[in-house]
């Protein structure tokens, strides 16, 4: 179900629309013997992310057959509040960093609970 500002899923509850959480599935592949310039990154990211509006939860994980293909999952309260926080300025700043480390582009993907 669409929200009435377009974004987003919602659930109407006693009358009134309530927005539901989105998971970001951000995938990354980092160059090999950058993983700690990736890791430093990755960490001053997550510092800033969590007072950004909407910001609930976010976990970095490693596949374990290819070390260098990370995944972060964040859960924002709104999709508009990510896209807030993925159009920060300091947000950017740092992506452009971590771009540079990476072997491939990092791909991003906005998801819903089904």
């Amino acid at each position: 179900m669409k929200s009435p500002k377009g974004i987003g899923i919602l659930s109407k509850k006693a009358g009134r629309w309530k927005t539901m959480a989105v998971r970001i599935i951000i995938d990354r592949k980092v160059k090999k013997g950058k993983e700690s310039d990736f890791a430093k990154l990755l960490r001053e990211l997550r510092v800033k992310a969590v007072p950004s509006k909407g910001y609930i939860s976010g976990e970095t994980l490693r596949a374990l057959d290819d070390p260098h293909n990370y995944i972060v999952i964040t859960t924002w309260q709104s999709a508009d509040d990510w896209k807030t926080w993925e159009k920060d300025p300091e947000r950017k700043r740092i992506q452009s960093k971590i771009e540079k480390l990476m072997a491939r582009p990092t791909k991003t993907k906005i998801y819903l609970h089904a």
